[in-house]
């Protein structure tokens, strides 16, 4: 009877990480958008294992979760790729990720093409609006918009805020430039022409510099904050296509078609190491990165080969991907609920 109620116990424990109804969730896992079927999938990153997947519309690419960690967030960009003719996506769906299923759908009122989404300070949801060369600003509680603020620019696909939570800084693919955001004024403070197409922005963990991806070089161009202008560019042997800088500051990681997966020392400028993704095919889309809270592991989806790559920071090697299906892209860390 003793070894029947340990059985029981340690079977009970195997499926807790399935569990979805209520209460706070493990620290552990990634939102992960799947423009190619559809979905949106809770993924626990320690077993590699697909907890929920959910049904939304066509085709959704980035993903944000709300900082208890209870909703996700899923903008409905449209059937197409940036600057290209296709679907027009008008609508953020939002997912209970307790409870594992779409339960609202934020009507933006115009097809604008919503893609990448953040949460600012204040609790509000910024996303871009491509089509509106716009960021748009949404209350989720209300499930509403609520403002916009203009990025001067057409083709505004990405943006970060910066730390202070001051700052927007949009990528503009098809204009070639970055645009400057003040978050509270809602208004534009510049444009910066970096080159004829650039893909994608991060921000250092300081906020002092802005990367972006040059699309016709292969480099990485890094804008000064304080004056907003390019005051350098980082090599690199094939054109990147997203990039992140660690925590620390002290490394930044980028990724490119060919499959290569760099690593640059930010303070020399110097590409210190490069790695090949076993499981992406021969000229694959590039997804982006996701690094780990407590600073040990950066996740870089490949939409071509659906898997997310999995770099040790610590040790500085590839570790067994997560294998999921063709088509995951976006990426969102879930905060677990406070105590």
């Amino acid at each position: 009877m003793r070894h029947r109620l340990l059985g029981i116990f340690i079977f009970a424990c195997l499926l807790l990480p399935l569990n979805l109804s209520g209460g706070p969730q493990p620290d552990n896992q990634l939102f992960v958008a799947n423009q190619m079927e559809h979905t949106v999938l809770l993924v626990d990153v320690a077993s590699r294992q697909v907890r929920a997947k959910i049904g939304v519309d066509i085709n959704g690419h980035e993903v944000a979760v709300s900082a208890d960690g209870r909703f996700g967030y899923v903008p409905i960009f449209g059937s197409t790729w940036v600057g290209l003719p296709g679907t027009n996506g008008s609508t953020i769906h939002v997912v209970d990720l307790h409870a594992g299923k779409t339960i609202a759908v934020i009507d933006l009122g115009k097809e604008v093409r919503p893609h990448c989404a953040h949460f600012g300070p204040d609790g509000l949801l910024y996303v871009t609006a491509e089509r509106a060369n716009a960021i748009y600003i949404v209350d989720t509680k209300s499930r509403s918009l609520v403002g916009e603020i203009p990025s001067g620019a057409p083709e505004t696909h990405m943006f970060v805020i910066s730390p202070d939570g001051r700052r927007a800084y949009t990528a503009n693919n098809g204009a070639g430039s970055v645009s400057v955001l003040d978050l509270r004024a809602r208004t534009l403070l510049a444009t910066i022409p970096v080159s004829k197409k650039v893909q994608r922005v991060t921000v250092s963990p300081d906020g002092k510099y802005v990367f972006t991806q040059d699309q016709e070089t292969p480099r990485v161009v890094v804008i000064d904050t304080a004056t907003n202008a390019v005051v350098r560019s980082i090599s690199l042997p094939r054109i990147p296509y997203s990039s992140v800088i660690t925590a620390d500051g002290r490394w930044l990681l980028a990724n490119s078609e060919s499959g290569k997966l760099f690593v640059v020392d930010l303070a020399s400028g110097v590409l210190t190491k490069t790695f090949d993704t076993p499981d992406v095919p021969v000229a694959p889309t590039p997804g982006e990165f996701v690094l780990a809270p407590d600073g040990t592991h950066a996740y870089v989806s490949c939409p071509q080969g659906g898997t997310i790559e999995v770099l040790n920071l610590k040790n500085w090697k590839l570790e067994e991907p997560i294998r999921l299906t063709k088509g995951v892209d976006g990426m969102a860390w879930v905060p677990s609920a406070p105590n």
